[in-house]
């Protein structure tokens, strides 16, 4: 499912771009549903393999290695530009589709993660700086909404699909039935790709952004064994875990995005809030659904695909609205997934209204369409040619470890002031935390735009000429 939006001479469908935009969508949504497929075959997988003490480390594996690629796509498109990252990742993708289909036991089927994992972290980055070079800017909202849209259809009947494939076929068709699919995308994307490839800069690579992804890496998988291990032990390799990570992010993240300085940093930071805002809560759905609100294990996901309804809708709608500034977008992204994660204060309750989170999900659905397609749009414009690598990579680097330190810390709140069985004591702390941090995160932004504002004598910040952030690269790009 895409937008049709833009059908200009400069838009998504031109002549020019047509290829490109279906093989990038077609793309998007089989990685989409290699996604779902994954997490409804899952507990099949590992039975078959042998692996059920292993069963959190496909995602665990996979988020590692995302970062790490991430990181190491950025650098190169920068250096090189973005057509390398993509095709390998692509060839990548292929190889860890093939090896999860044939996989015989559980180390085969983690390498093959692993694998899938690098392909994400490298396609993931490389898209979305091809996107700044194919695209004309005031198509490449309609660009990063079609990505949104992508997902819907994979959403919608990826999970029936894949149970049906998985109970009267087997689950490895679920990888080795994508694979010609992906080279499909690829032959579609490939000349654009290598056009791209002529107009690659020559950037100096940051200092010590490998070391700091491979620490950020490490620390992800540390603070996930720790959680699942609990013993003084794991308490204290999770603890040094938190410190090598917070350190690796001071070198993966432009300057001042911790502290949401204004600019690019602060876009960088609603960008982790949004992921891991709307995502953390959202994990403890269905588990409030069906241990309190006594909902069916496939009633208990529903408000899950209406939050994906309404995450298009708000990428379509924010794609039409361009005489809006990109930061009020954000901004209504985060207020908006504020109030739907503080609704859950009250679903949580035995005697609460649990269809109110059909609602409350569809409203945050919206605030991440609208968000998060601003979030890629603005962090774009505000990046010079030579940088965009590295600052795409350092906003999937806070999407991605946003979500995971915001899910993790869901479970604790669970595991500590309740149970997977009586949840509600630990859910609604954690929701009116996360609808705090959300709020926060908004009051950054709309302090950002007003000094964008009175810096550009007024106009809005869609309008104002983008200056060069700082960066984190050990260097700040004059102002």
């Amino acid at each position: 499912m895409v937008i049709a939006a833009d059908r200009s001479r400069n838009g998504l469908w031109a002549q020019d771009h047509r290829n490109f935009t279906i093989g990038m969508v077609l793309l998007v949504t089989l990685v989409a549903f290699e996604a779902m497929g994954l997490a409804t075959a899952l507990p099949t997988m590992v039975h078959e393999l042998h692996g059920e003490v292993w069963y959190s480390w496909p995602f665990t594996v996979f988020l590692a290695a995302s970062v790490i690629a991430t990181v190491l796509a950025g650098r190169v498109a920068d250096r090189r530009g973005p057509a390398a990252p993509v095709m390998a990742g692509l060839a990548v993708f292929v190889l860890g589709l093939l090896v999860a289909g044939l996989a015989g036991d559980m180390p085969t089927l983690l390498v093959a993660r692993a694998l899938q994992g690098l392909a994400s972290g490298s396609q993931s980055v490389g898209l979305l700086v091809l996107i700044a070079v194919v695209y004309p800017k005031e198509v490449q909202p309609a660009a990063f909404g079609a990505i949104s849209s992508a997902w819907v259809v994979p959403a919608l009947i990826g999970p029936t699909v894949a149970g049906l494939v998985t109970q009267y076929v087997t689950w490895r068709w679920l990888f080795l039935g994508l694979a010609p699919l992906v080279a499909l995308g690829a032959v579609l994307v490939a000349p654009t790709v290598w056009r791209c490839a002529a107009r690659a800069g020559s950037a100096p690579g940051g200092r010590g952004l490998t070391p700091a992804a491979v620490g950020a890496a490490c620390g992800v998988v540390a603070v996930s064994w720790a959680v699942q291990n609990p013993s003084p032990l794991s308490v204290g390799l999770g603890a040094a875990a938190i410190v090598v990570a917070a350190a690796s992010l001071r070198v993966l993240l432009p300057v001042g995005t911790l502290r949401g300085r204004p600019g690019l940093p602060v876009v960088v930071l609603a960008r982790g809030l949004l992921a891991g805002t709307f995502f953390g809560a959202q994990s403890l759905v269905p588990l409030l659904l069906s241990a309190v609100h006594h909902y069916s294990p496939a009633t208990a996901g529903l408000p899950l695909t209406v939050g994906s309804l309404g995450w298009t809708a708000g990428a379509v709608w924010q794609a039409r609205k361009r005489e809006l500034s990109r930061e009020k977008l954000i901004l209504a992204g985060l207020l908006l997934v504020a109030t739907a994660v503080a609704g859950l204060v009250l679903v949580a309750p035995s005697w609460g209204p649990h269809w109110l989170v059909f609602l409350l999900w569809g409203v945050g659905g919206v605030g991440m369409g609208m968000g998060v397609a601003s979030t890629s749009t603005r962090v774009l414009a505000l990046s010079p040619a030579a940088e965009r690598g590295f600052n795409s990579a350092a906003l999937q680097i806070s999407d991605m470890l946003g979500q995971a330190a915001l899910v993790g810390l869901g479970g604790g709140f669970v595991a500590v002031l309740g149970s997977t069985r009586a949840p509600t004591p630990g859910v609604v702390p954690f929701a009116v935390f996360l609808a705090v941090l959300a709020v926060v995160g908004a009051s950054l932004v709309f302090r950002s735009s007003r000094t964008t504002a009175l810096r550009s004598g007024g106009l809005p910040a869609a309008s104002a000429p983008a200056k060069p952030a700082n960066t984190g690269h050990g260097e700040s790009a004059p102002t």
